[in-house]
């Protein structure tokens, strides 16, 4: 493990892990900006059009506990290449179902896209491991701040890319999201894989406590169910986006550069995120991204026009940002380094089953309630976990005063 402060081998780690990330975040940019428009051409029904997302955010799921399994067998390192194969793999699997005008094909690779994902979200754990506990959310951050150079990465490739086949629009996109899985597999060789360890190496290290006691801590469940709920609101109203655009009459233009604004809006605030939970607290920060999604509906619900749109998904992204990695860092106060991998495995599991649950939902939702419907249905789910944080956030203060 890292010394007690943020340099040497962590801090390496950190700075590689954000390259990667800057390369695999680009993935589900990808997939999210263009699933819905390419399932829209390929699918004979069009309440089937996000089923591409669906399936992406449902391979994501599923591959959670199998790349933690890889990860704890292989080591974190070599479990990334296997991530990287699979990132290959989906995206030369979409290219032929585009060019083959096949929907199943494409949404094969899409799933594969998903699996890839699923060894890409490790990254934050992975360098909130590599440093010592005061350091761990600016670790997280470092790594989300890759996901800022994945915004404008995604968002040109898909520019420069979308119409260079104008018989076979958007191929060339996902054979370019395969090139960028590539590239990370020289970086992922560049990792120190004791640093980035999920476990301790030594075989007489304790096994840790039973997963059900520590799911039990109201903590843990509070962090987990506000990342579910920021990553599935989040993913919910964005897959839903560029339809809803396009349904208004937008360009496919505008639809595209509104999806980068949204990530960038994911990312940018990772520069200062980390010092706005070491001044105003984790619990404080979390709370205001799940305000702020909420206040991404509320501008949705107040007009149809490109700035509305854009500005919603600005929004959406801040307010993310802050949850999610509020929520992030509250997890990782619930374990111990024996617990780790399973603790990690687990939370992610039940936030990408989630997401996964939401982006089936949404299409259908948009057919048949509109966005003004997709909009509405925020507001109870933000209201509930508001609460909740503000009861932990009490509870954190009469613990305090006690001590």
């Amino acid at each position: 493990m890292s010394d007690h402060t943020f340099s040497g081998p962590g801090r390496r780690n950190a700075k590689l892990l954000s390259g990667l990330q800057a390369l695999g975040g680009a993935n589900p940019a990808l997939v999210v900006a263009l699933g819905g428009l390419v399932g829209q051409q390929l699918a004979s029904n069009p309440e089937h059009a996000t089923v591409p997302v669906s399936l992406f955010n449902l391979g994501m799921a599923l591959g959670i506990l199998p790349a933690a399994f890889f990860m704890r067998k292989m080591g974190r390192r070599n479990a990334y290449f296997l991530g990287s194969a699979l990132g290959i793999a989906g995206g030369l699997t979409a290219y032929f179902g585009i060019t083959s005008s096949s929907f199943l094909l494409f949404c094969l690779g899409t799933i594969l896209a998903g699996f890839y994902s699923s060894y890409v979200q490790n990254y934050r754990f992975a360098a909130a491991d590599s440093v010592a506990a005061p350091w761990r959310p600016k670790a997280i951050s470092w790594v989300m701040l890759g996901g800022l150079v994945a915004a404008v990465v995604a968002t040109q490739l898909i520019l420069l890319t979308r119409d260079l086949w104008p018989t076979t629009p958007f191929a060339a996109t996902f054979l370019g999201q395969a090139v960028l899985a590539a590239l990370a597999i020289p970086l992922i060789s560049l990792l120190r894989p004791d640093v980035i360890a999920q476990t301790p190496t030594s075989s007489t290290s304790p096994a840790g406590r039973p997963l059900l006691q520590i799911i039990k801590n109201p903590r843990f469940i509070i962090a987990v169910l506000t990342g579910m709920v920021s990553y599935s609101l989040m993913s919910f109203m964005m897959t839903a986006s560029p339809l809803a655009m396009i349904g208004c009459g937008h360009s496919s233009r505008d639809s595209t550069l509104g999806v980068q604004w949204h990530i960038l809006a994911m990312f940018g605030p990772s520069f200062f995120t980390s010092m706005l939970i070491q001044r105003f607290g984790k619990i404080t920060v979390t709370l205001v991204g799940i305000l702020l999604i909420g206040a991404a509906s509320v501008t949705a619900l107040n007009g149809l026009s490109v700035a509305h749109f854009w500005t919603s998904l600005i929004l959406l992204g801040i307010g993310w940002n802050f949850s999610f990695i509020g929520a992030t860092t509250l997890v990782t106060d619930c374990y111990r380094a024996e617990e780790t991998g399973r603790v990690q495995a687990f939370n992610d599991f039940l936030i990408f089953g989630s997401v996964a649950l939401s982006s089936f939902s949404s299409g259908r939702l948009l057919a048949t309630q509109g966005w003004d419907g997709i909009n509405t249905w925020t507001f109870p789910i933000v209201a509930i976990v508001s609460i909740a944080l503000i009861g932990l956030k009490i509870s954190d203060y009469r613990s305090i005063k006690k001590s």
